[in-house]
């Protein structure tokens, strides 16, 4: 809503990954030519690993789009608690393999015949687990397993596994042993520093469109990789949030002490939102925050209607048009949640899939047992 505002083309500092913004900090680097190493070697692990937000999705997605349909069969899932069982009729679906009402094994032997298949053709497949550290063990060793395939010399299926900081600590367990010696490279994306940090925000406002509006002072960088700690996503958030007060209260420069504002506005929202969850999780015990009032209830962030009521004390009158752009924009402010919270639920439905389908091939079994039970009985006897 506010690009207009500083003549930009697009809004530069969205949360969902986009790989047209993607910034080449020394780490991205380095996790990209990883990538393209494996891509290269066409056998074993690639693990990746990074903070929530640190942009592993945002090269995963770059990948995928760079890679030749003709040449690579790419298969993306997102990780849950799954047993091995299910892990592999993931995978199988995601290549698009028929794994409802069929055993272990028949997916199993379909998965290796469409890898062969796929190699025939003079095509290689890979394999992307994302949010690998909810990977349990046996879905780990069911994936090793998988990387067992091989026709003559040459192995069937490359696999990245992209997690979490805590992915690595369950690597180091001793029952990965043998996992980890199919490891062919292991790279941790970690926060970039205060110069990246400036880099990362002028890349994206110039991707965007920005022609010298807005404009960030040199101490205004530092604040932002202060309140970020140089993680891309929280960069995003915090910027995203800075602009919109820019844009409300007619401002188009800022300093750190605009951003230490919106810094700590957020911060306060994200305590507030641990305390709501924790009374609606326990609404019997009577607790009650005194930090929150009636007027806490108007959506509009604090530092925003702070400075409204100093503009309109400066004699400076808001539109009704003013408003209604106002409310959309706030009504805008937390679409990320949402948006990870979907993600959340896609993941919740593929695991009930799964345990429905679990539950009618078990059905189907039973239903012929009933039958013949049924069909045993004397005549006249009723169920």
């Amino acid at each position: 809503m506010y690009e207009s505002f500083y003549g930009l083309t697009s809004k530069p500092f969205q949360l969902n990954p986009d790989p047209s913004f993607y910034f080449a900090s020394k780490q991205h680097r380095r996790a990209t030519a990883y990538l393209e190493y494996g891509m290269h070697q066409n056998e074993g692990f690639i693990i990746i690993t990074g903070e929530v937000g640190a942009g592993k999705t945002t090269i995963v997605r770059g990948l995928l789009e760079s890679l030749d349909q003709d040449k690579v069969v790419a298969a993306h899932l997102m990780s849950t608690q799954l047993d091995a069982d299910d892990t592999l009729r993931l995978v199988g679906a995601a290549f698009g393999i028929r794994t409802r009402d069929v055993s272990k094994a028949d997916v199993l032997m379909s998965l290796e015949a469409f890898l062969i298949n796929m190699t025939t053709k003079g095509k290689r497949c890979l394999l992307i687990v994302d949010e690998a550290q909810n990977l349990t063990a046996r879905a780990v060793e069911e994936l090793r397993m998988l990387s067992n395939f091989q026709f003559g010399n040459h192995a069937l299926l490359q696999s990245y596994l992209i997690g979490q900081p805590e992915f690595r600590e369950i690597l180091q367990s001793p029952q990965m042993m043998q996992f980890r010696q199919r490891v062919i490279a292991s790279c941790h994306i970690g926060p970039m520093d205060v110069e990246e940090t400036r880099g990362y925000v002028e890349h994206r406002l110039k991707h965007a469109g920005a022609t010298g509006s807005p404009e960030f002072s040199d101490d205004s960088f530092e604040a932002i990789f202060k309140a970020s700690s140089g993680i891309p996503r929280r960069i995003n958030s915090l910027c995203d949030r800075l602009l919109l007060l820019g844009y409300l209260t007619d401002k188009k420069a800022f300093e750190a002490a605009d951003v230490e504002e919106v810094a700590r506005e957020i911060e306060e929202e994200t305590r507030g939102s641990s305390s709501l969850q924790r009374r609606e999780a326990n609404p019997e015990d009577g607790w009650h925050d005194p930090r929150l009032s009636e007027t806490d209830s108007d959506p509009t962030p604090r530092v925003v209607r702070r400075k409204q009521r100093e503009r309109n004390n400066n004699g400076h009158e808001i539109s009704v048009s003013s408003l209604d752009d106002m409310d959309q924009l706030l009504a805008g402010l937390n679409a990320w949640q949402f948006n990870e919270r979907l993600a959340r639920l896609e993941l919740s439905l593929q695991q009930l899939e799964m345990i429905n389908s679990t539950t009618l091939t078990l059905l189907q079994k039973l239903l012929p047992a009933l039958s013949a039970t049924d069909s045993e009985k004397p005549a006249g006897e009723t169920s």
